[in-house]
């Protein structure tokens, strides 16, 4: 029997720890996750997606939130459970080396390292329009996602697909690999990363999202990426809620509307042009691009601001 703390806050976490405790081979002693925090504009006090998720299956396994990894009574706490790994999957604290030394740390990193180490390397591969990514199983060391690699597994990238899929993909993708990476630990040869080879994903802001009507395979890009946050909108306000793209051939005005097909506007870029389905203006309902350019007396030829 593998005895394992597990570490994980999100919904990424929360498949690969239900992988974990599934395998008969697995004895899960604890899990850390982040404290509770105030959501929406109510602020309602709402448990992390992985605590929700053991809470719902009325689990007996112990469930920690400390503020830092950095608290002596953690540290006790973890060198007393005498686990014989640490699994890190989206946990969002540093782990410190006093952690580290307790047992390996096996971190499993959504993108194939030394590329895309970081916050965001999902939102990475699709703004970089990448036809391939994975999951890494690293062995944890002080540095941002530069510890030896254990194992890799791949995952190919379809043209259409946007972040959410992709996200549910890695997310079983990295729960194999975990189960896979546990049981063979001992027979694997940890090889060192290529510093060379390295890039980093830096975290998302919501003002990311802006976009302008410039370039029609950069704003395909970031709508797979961004979808749905922090979406994508334009200087105006309006929200991109669907869209598909078209060609990024020709030269038109930025935002000229070219042609209405059924309830979607065709767009004209600097570069290229898209297909508007969906959009939602500020403090406004979602409704079709052809309700909302009717709505604005628009029509074809003019362009949208």
């Amino acid at each position: 029997m593998i005895k394992v703390i597990f570490m994980g806050t999100p919904d990424y976490a929360g498949v690969i720890l239900e992988k974990l405790l599934k395998d008969d081979d697995i004895n899960l002693c604890a899990v850390f996750t982040q404290p509770d925090r105030p959501v929406g504009r109510k602020q309602v006090l709402t448990p992390p997606f992985v605590k929700k998720m053991l809470i719902d299956k009325k689990s007996d396994i112990e469930i920690y939130q400390p503020e830092s990894l950095k608290n002596e009574d953690t540290i006790k706490i973890i060198r007393e459970l005498s686990a014989d790994f640490i699994v890190v999957a989206a946990y969002g604290q540093i782990v410190p080396k006093e952690i580290l030394q307790i047992a390996p740390c096996i971190n499993l990193h959504a993108s194939l390292l030394p590329k895309y180490r970081g916050a965001s390397p999902i939102q990475a591969v699709l703004l970089n329009g990448e036809k391939i990514t994975g999951v890494t199983a690293m062995l944890m060391n002080e540095g941002l996602d530069t510890g030896d690699i254990l194992a890799y597994s791949f995952v190919e990238i379809a043209p259409k697909t946007l972040v959410g899929e992709l996200f549910e993909k890695l997310s079983i993708s990295a729960a194999n690999l975990c189960i896979t990476t546990l049981k063979y630990f001992d027979h694997i040869k940890p090889i060192k990363q290529f510093g060379a080879l390295k890039s980093y994903s830096k975290k998302i802001k919501r003002g990311d999202g802006m976009i302008k009507l410039k370039n029609a395979k950069d704003i395909y890009k970031k709508y797979r990426a961004y979808t749905p946050w922090p979406g994508i909108y334009l200087e105006n306000g309006l929200k991109i809620k669907k869209l598909s793209f078209l060609s990024n051939e020709g030269t038109f005005k930025e935002g000229e509307i070219l042609d209405i097909i059924g309830s979607d506007i065709v767009i004209g870029c600097n570069i290229g042009k898209i297909k508007l389905k969906r959009v939602q203006p500020p403090s406004k309902k979602e409704m079709s691009a052809k309700e909302y350019i009717l709505g604005k007396r628009l029509k074809v030829g003019d362009q949208l601001s």
